[in-house]
């Protein structure tokens, strides 16, 4: 049984897919997953699985949607693939405000002209790279008025993304690894 790392993405935003996370750490648990951790509120939890990747990510939204009634977006990395984001860290040396670096995690890569738009996208000084399933985004000037975030919704990339800051990317990896 291997370490799974699972995003939720759009739940406990605003008033809409309010999901709790002691109910939702039952239910998995219930559903056969072992070693069911979750952090902050955002839908970041670990799990053991025998079940990985796409298979995981569908067998967790229909769990989800079945028994909450909410249908978010899940996407799954192995611990593996999570110390890899980890240790790639593009602007390590320049990201000095770790919440206001952020990486999405894609459920598939990006098509090449869609990666070479954003590549070329004149969004100084915010700085992006992309690295298979990730992109990596540095705001320094924040995120809420970036002309960069608007570049990272799922229409404009083509697949479904859910973005966490630095200091949760590195708190899952520990998580993960305890």
């Amino acid at each position: 049984m291997a370490r799974q790392v699972v995003l939720l993405r759009g739940i406990n935003v605003g008033r809409h897919n309010r999901v709790g996370m002691g109910p939702l750490r039952e239910l998995l648990e219930r559903a056969g997953y072992e070693d069911v951790r979750t952090l902050l509120q955002s839908g970041n939890l670990v799990l053991t699985s025998n079940t990985k990747g796409a298979e995981l990510e569908r067998s967790l939204e229909r769990e989800i949607a079945g028994v909450l009634g909410v249908e978010p977006r899940v996407v799954v990395r192995t611990v593996d693939e999570l110390a890899a984001v980890v240790e790639r860290d593009p602007f390590g040396t320049v990201a000095d405000q770790p919440k206001l670096y952020q990486v999405s995690f894609l459920s598939d890569p990006l098509a090449p002209e869609v990666e070479r738009e954003l590549a070329a996208a004149d969004v100084a000084p915010e700085r992006v790279a992309v690295h298979g399933r990730e992109i990596y985004a540095w705001h320094p000037n924040g995120v809420q008025r970036s002309p960069l975030v608007k570049l990272l919704t799922d229409r404009k990339l083509g697949v479904a993304a859910t973005a966490r800051n630095w200091n949760t990317v590195t708190k899952l990896l520990e998580l993960a690894r305890a």
